[in-house]
């Protein structure tokens, strides 16, 4: 195959493996050694625990962009989760990788936000700035490998090499010279980690968590843009002038005319997917036939992302970012909630940080005295796998002198 291929002649896809894909009869294996299942793959088994975990339960009750209460209809952590698994799918059959490694990378990819979205990992990342900072890969990495008490023989998850290197490695290298923000240090859960359990952290991950990535952009631009939309944050008029967005919501008005404005909505945001997913496929085969990868590791080492968007698609994905950036993260109805969610983590943080006697029994006995670093960790796990409805009832609990403890 030579780098003039017509992408669309490529001969595997839609059911067929491409050679570079990962093949769980090749996993590197999982920390503690496990008999294999007689029904399911390593990958199928990884994405069906992390489904039964209790910290992939609780994300149906933690924010996307609007708290719990706000609304039935938005999206939350669970939903969003679902969305990025199904486009991952989807995209993985196209390009003939592995679905199910693909999936259960996008069923984690948010496990370990904190309750209140973003403002929540602030306020966390504020407090624990001093004791290694807060990081939601990292805490993805502390709820897989360690914080999930489900099994006898070990703690966490126990899931296979390839999808704890993809959930910590999606967006790129860590370390070496290929990595990015390099002005950061490496989050202290995932450096802590790979000392039992190298990961290959300056290298890319494999094609399946680099598709799992680019479905989570896909998913959270195009529901944010929907669930701002019918909040009423912003008008379809406010869009006129966005790349792709406005030209859309111009087609399909021309298209049906007659049709009710909420269902404008829902056209433009089916069209745009498909528009997304189907630039994610041409130029990733576009770059296969260019690097023509022969295995999984040579994803690994190529030196760029192989899955990736076309320029123009980059630009419109980063048009359309920083939009909702303005008109909607930085809305001021929701910088009010996002404000008060900061409030409720680093209160209920100071507090139980203080006075660890005050947290549950089976958390009390992880900590080691008042204000130790050791202590300010386990209360940094405590209130990240809150949902908002827990931490709002939780403060309510420890600061209303009305409420029963």
């Amino acid at each position: 195959m030579s780098s003039t291929t017509d992408p669309r002649s490529i001969p595997y896809g839609v059911g067929l493996p491409a050679p570079f894909a990962c093949r769980p009869e090749q996993t590197r294996g999982r920390l503690y050694d496990e008999a294999d299942s007689p029904t399911r793959s390593p990958f199928q088994r990884d994405r069906d625990r992390i489904i039964h975990s209790a910290a992939f339960r609780r994300l149906q009750y933690k924010t996307q962009v609007f708290v719990y209460h706000e609304g039935e209809n938005y999206r939350t952590r669970l939903t969003h989760s679902l969305e990025v698994s199904q486009i991952a799918r989807s995209v993985s059959r196209m390009l003939g990788l592995n679905e199910d490694l693909a999936e259960a990378l996008a069923l984690a990819h948010d496990l370990g936000h904190t309750p209140f979205g973003h403002a929540g990992e602030d306020a966390l990342e504020e407090v624990l700035h001093e004791f290694g900072g807060f990081d939601h890969n990292a805490q993805s990495l502390r709820i897989v490998t360690r914080l999930e008490r489900r099994y006898i023989s070990f703690d966490g998850l126990n899931l296979t090499w390839e999808t704890l290197e993809g959930l910590v490695k999606h967006n790129g290298p860590l370390t070496g010279p290929l990595a990015q923000g390099k002005e950061r240090p490496l989050p202290r859960a995932i450096a802590e980690y790979a000392e039992l359990h190298d990961l290959g952290l300056d290298s890319y991950a494999s094609a399946e968590a680099q598709v799992a990535s680019l479905a989570d952009d896909i998913a959270y631009n195009n529901h944010d843009l929907d669930d701002g939309l019918r909040a009423g944050l912003f008008s379809i008029r406010d869009l006129d002038d966005l790349p792709l967005v406005g030209p859309l919501f111009h087609q399909v008005r021309a298209d049906f005319p007659d049709a009710e404005p909420s269902l404008y909505i829902h056209e433009v945001v089916r069209r745009m997917i498909g528009i997304m997913i189907l630039d994610l496929t041409e130029e990733t085969r576009r770059r296969i036939a260019e690097f023509r990868p022969a295995c999984a590791d040579d994803v690994r080492h190529l030196g760029r992302p192989l899955v990736a968007f076309s320029e123009e698609m980059r630009a419109n994905d980063a048009a359309l970012r920083g939009f909702l950036f303005t008109h909607m993260y930085r809305h001021f109805s929701v910088n009010r909630m996002t404000s008060k969610g900061r409030r409720v983590v680093k209160e209920l943080f100071r507090l139980m940080w203080a006075e660890p006697e005050c947290l549950p029994p089976e958390w009390h006995r992880l900590t080691d005295g008042e204000g130790t670093p050791r202590t300010a960790r386990v209360v940094g796990d405590y209130i990240a796998g809150m949902t908002d409805l827990f931490a709002l009832d939780e403060h309510r609990r420890m600061f209303d002198l009305q409420e029963k403890p």
